[in-house]
């Protein structure tokens, strides 16, 4: 069994994890590209949200089918997978 640390800082719960990562995007020092843009806001709908609901946006509405279609590639992935990867790439693009 391993024992903590004297005076290490305990991890973040992931809920803090999520919750930072999610204030950081706004302070990348690149903004990434639109892939990786909407697989964060999928991740983001799937995490506090769950599966996507509500209609389809209309052909016209680029944007928002593609995000549509984002977050409904994620249906049945739960909500702690889902703020684990948005943590995981925010920490990448805060590195880069």
């Amino acid at each position: 069994m391993d024992t903590p640390l004297p005076n290490a800082e305990p991890a973040p719960s992931l809920n803090t994890a999520f919750e930072k990562a999610f204030e950081s995007v706004q302070d990348l020092p690149i903004r990434p590209d639109n892939p990786t843009l909407l697989e964060l806001y999928a991740l983001y709908k799937q995490a506090t949200q769950g599966n996507v609901c509500g209609e389809k946006p209309g052909f016209y509405d680029f944007v928002g089918v593609a995000k549509y279609e984002a977050w409904e590639k994620l249906q049945g992935v739960d909500a702690d997978t889902a703020k684990r990867r948005y943590v995981e790439i925010v920490a990448q693009l805060m590195d880069s």
